[in-house]
């Protein structure tokens, strides 16, 4: 099991990094509301050795080192709206974040802390705002700077022995359509019944496309989000919010206007609109780079079995990965079937597992 880690030629207590995850999970951030949890992380950095600033956006960046050379560990520190109560129980410790994503971001800070970088490096660690709504602020603000790292580590629930290298695209669209109004008693359509008719059209399109695609990475995933109607007396008003999950072979503005063509073929008696609020391609990385070699490394020296997996959620990967074209994976204690679950919980071994991993994986890669 991995002890202690050093932290600039001290000794950071295996409870030290608990208290602060623990902290972190006390102190709710939901996406906009990142402010007093991005303080207590900006203070947590400058106490261990990291010139520590907010960015343009408010992003908490933590930089150690001068040399010519960056590893970027990403993680963000916004997470899924609804607060949970924090408190440990049988090495498991509760409080919304935990998985997604402070449980791995934490892991990301302590480990930087942990090691000494040779003239040649500087590591910096970046806490993301507004990951877990359209548009991801924070990575496309990092995405827009000049330069880019030499290797990138996202901060993302993988499992301590996995490693992510990939994740599925989304389409985020709302769909409106404005239907004369219809009798119930009559031959014609009420509006919700032709908004109805248009999902199982949009669905049935998807399972077309999915025809001989056994994995769901390779998927087109449509999932229908909310849905509600309204009316004047004279049209009905429907409006549906919608998400598509998306293969690597199929890009957003493609699919696009097939949801628009469908929409046309069936309010014929009236108007539609299609609005667009958020899309990312999906992204696959590569195997074979000096950065997942050392992963697999540091996973074996403590004695697992490393395994890669692809995603069908979508994370800032899909953001600064296109853009920065650098070895890039994945990579975070806690079970990713918690996230946004009122049971989230991350096992504290694995976390303490998965920062030893982390600190060997840096050790390693800056020699």
């Amino acid at each position: 099991m991995p002890g202690d880690a050093g932290i600039n030629g001290q000794i950071l207590e295996r409870e030290a990094t608990a208290l602060l995850l623990e902290d972190l999970l006390a102190i709710p951030s939901p996406s906009h509301m990142e402010g007093e949890a991005a303080s207590y992380l900006l203070d947590w950095l400058g106490a261990h050795g990291f010139q520590a600033y907010l960015d343009g956006v408010g992003n908490v960046v933590g930089e150690r080192g001068e040399g010519p050379r960056e590893v970027l560990l990403l993680g963000h520190i916004d997470t899924f709206p609804g607060e949970l109560p924090v408190y440990c129980e049988d090495g498991w410790l509760y409080g919304r974040g935990s998985v997604d994503a402070k449980g791995p971001l934490c892991a990301l800070a302590s480990s930087a802390a942990a090691v000494d970088l040779t003239a040649w490096w500087r590591v910096k660690v970046v806490a993301a705002v507004e990951e877990e709504v359209p548009g991801s602020r924070g990575a496309h603000y990092l995405a827009s700077l000049e330069g880019r790292p030499d290797y990138c580590v996202i901060g993302e629930p993988s499992g301590w022995d996995r490693i992510a290298l990939g994740y599925k695209g989304i389409l985020l669209a709302k769909a409106r359509l404005r239907l004369p109004y219809a009798h119930s008693a009559g031959q014609g359509k009420l509006p919700a019944e032709t908004a109805v008719e248009w999902w199982n059209r949009v669905a049935s399109y998807c399972e077309g496309v999915n025809n001989e695609r056994d994995r769901e990475f390779h998927r087109l995933t449509p999932h229908l989000r909310s849905i509600a109607s309204s009316d004047d007396g004279v049209f009905g008003i429907v409006e549906l919010e919608a998400d598509f999950r998306l293969p690597p072979d199929i890009a957003s503005r493609a699919l696009e206007p097939v949801i628009i063509d469908l929409l046309a073929s069936v309010a014929t008696e009236g108007t539609y609109e299609l609005e667009v609020i958020g899309r990312e391609e999906a992204f696959l990385s590569e195997k074979n780079t000096p950065l997942v070699r050392v992963f697999l490394a540091a996973i074996r020296e403590q004695e697992g079995k490393p395994r890669f997996v692809i995603k069908t959620g979508t994370t800032d990967m899909n953001v600064v990965g296109p853009v920065w074209r650098c070895p890039i994976v994945a990579y975070g204690p806690g079970d990713s079937s918690l996230d946004h679950t009122p049971e989230e919980r991350i096992h504290l071994e694995e976390y303490w597992r998965s920062i030893a991993i982390l600190t060997t994986m840096l050790r390693m890669l800056i020699v």
